[in-house]
């Protein structure tokens, strides 16, 4: 599943030094690996310790993590929605990502200028959500016409798409995003259509200095506060922390870096699989003597959708699926020592795979 966060903000918020950092980050046990599509889209491998205990245990060939890709959006000024700066690029970019990444300076530096002279998150958030959030509102209204027309020749669905317009329109104009909308998840179907950019789903990222990497600061609470109507993610870091720890070689230098700092793990580390999450996506996996995988499913899939992840002719095909639950085979030791136990479930056509299951399918075509 190709799935794109897109990393926004203003400029000299660590925007880029975070994307740099993605781009050379290393897992706690190894390098995992980025690959650049353009000079700012890269495809990055997401952390999961599972994997490493599935490959300890199997003794594959070869491992094969699941993937998200992260787009480095770059261009935004005051005046993006009418085309400022490289405003409609930019804004084109958001349209295609799947979520949202939304990087915000949380820390005072004398040698770093700020855009608008002084740090202050909340603030800057604003700007980049009114840019946004006057592009919807443009979207809305050029919708807006067409069901007019539609609810006064009767048209049933033209009335229901006016009514959820025109509210979403008025939300907007309050200086709201569009994700804060209360709707029916029915009615959040009829704007699917719109591509609104504040209805994606947004992690908001304070970038801190060393001294609050643990604990935040004062913007951080600033930032929380602002967003907690928001049904948005707030996650922190330290930009120039983990520009330091992608220059370290060895797993051990890395390592003894956290340490010093009094951290379990690099902060990119955290963010991808936030990311991952914020995507509403989960994990199964698939182990045999050939090949240890990680897949990527959206939550809720069935076992026949989850199978076609795969391959189509798995999904058309599908027959059952052998699932085993991962605690239960790392606890066990093998794929053997869970049937004799009964630990390895056959399921059908109904089943909702949970998060870390292990699974065969079987299918004909």
């Amino acid at each position: 599943m190709a799935l794109k966060c897109g990393i926004v903000g203003l400029p000299n918020v660590g925007k880029s030094t975070l994307f740099n950092c993605l781009s050379n980050a290393k897992a706690q046990s190894a390098n995992f690996p980025f690959c650049t599509i353009e000079p700012n889209v890269g495809t990055i491998t997401v952390p999961d310790p599972r994997l490493n205990k599935l490959e300890e245990l199997v003794k594959p060939e070869r491992v094969v993590p699941t993937t998200i890709e992260i787009v480095d959006i770059a261009g935004l000024v005051k005046g993006a929605s009418k085309g400022e700066g490289l405003g409609n690029q930019f804004l084109g970019n958001i349209r295609e990502c799947d979520a949202i990444l939304h990087v915000l300076r949380c820390f005072e530096d004398g040698n770093i200028v700020h855009v608008d002279g002084s740090v202050n998150p909340v603030r800057d958030k604003e700007v980049i959500d009114t840019e946004l959030q006057l592009k919807d509102l443009e979207t809305v209204e050029k919708n807006i016409g067409n069901a007019q027309r539609r609810a006064k020749a009767g048209d049933k669905d033209g009335a229901k798409l006016l009514e959820i317009y025109t509210l979403l329109k008025t939300h907007l104009e309050s200086g709201k995003n569009a994700r804060a909308l209360e709707l029916e998840p029915e009615k959040w179907d009829l704007l699917y259509d719109l591509h609104l950019l504040t209805a994606k789903p947004v992690m908001y990222v304070c970038n801190v200095d060393e001294a609050s990497v643990k604990t935040g600061n004062a913007f951080v609470e600033q930032v929380k506060e602002a967003v907690k109507d928001e049904n948005a993610e707030v996650l922190m870091l330290g930009a120039g922390i983990e520009a330091d720890i992608s220059e370290l070689e060895s797993y051990e230098e890395r390592q003894m870096f956290l340490e010093d700092l009094g951290l379990d793990e690099p902060g990119v580390a955290k963010l991808i699989r936030a990311a991952y999450s914020l995507l509403n996506l989960q994990t199964y996996f698939t182990a045999g003597v050939k090949e240890v995988r990680a897949w990527t499913i959206e939550r809720g899939m069935t076992a026949p959708q989850a199978a076609g992840v795969i391959h189509s002719d798995f999904e058309k095909g599908f027959i059952r699926a052998e699932v085993m639950k991962y605690e239960d085979f790392v606890t066990l030791g093998s794929e053997a020592a869970c049937k004799e136990v009964g630990k390895l479930h056959v399921e059908g056509k109904t089943y909702v795979p949970a998060d870390g299951d292990i699974m065969h399918f079987r299918f004909n075509v």
